[in-house]
């Protein structure tokens, strides 16, 4: 599956920032922040890598789409595409 640059450069912006909160959650732990505080934080973190998931296989099905042989070929047919979407949801 050929993932445009420009959606892979959005993707790891994306993980970064992830990263960055879950670092967050550590220093609010270690700080021993309300319970509330990090709940939230971890909520906030658990959604920003679910869109980021969801970029990615919005990517490949229209990467597919756009190449249906080729996808077929390399194992990504619509039904794979709709499996990995469904693992996220």
């Amino acid at each position: 599956m050929d993932i445009p640059e420009e959606t892979v450069a959005d993707l790891t912006r994306r993980l970064r920032r992830v990263e960055g909160q879950i670092r967050g959650v550590q220093q609010m732990l270690a700080d021993g922040r309300d319970c509330r505080d990090i709940v939230t934080q971890i909520s906030a973190a658990s959604k920003a890598l679910e869109q980021a998931g969801f970029l990615l296989v919005a990517s490949g099905l229209t990467w597919c789409i756009a190449h249906p042989e080729e996808s077929v070929a390399e194992g990504y047919g619509l039904d794979d595409v709709r499996r990995m979407f469904m693992k996220l949801a």
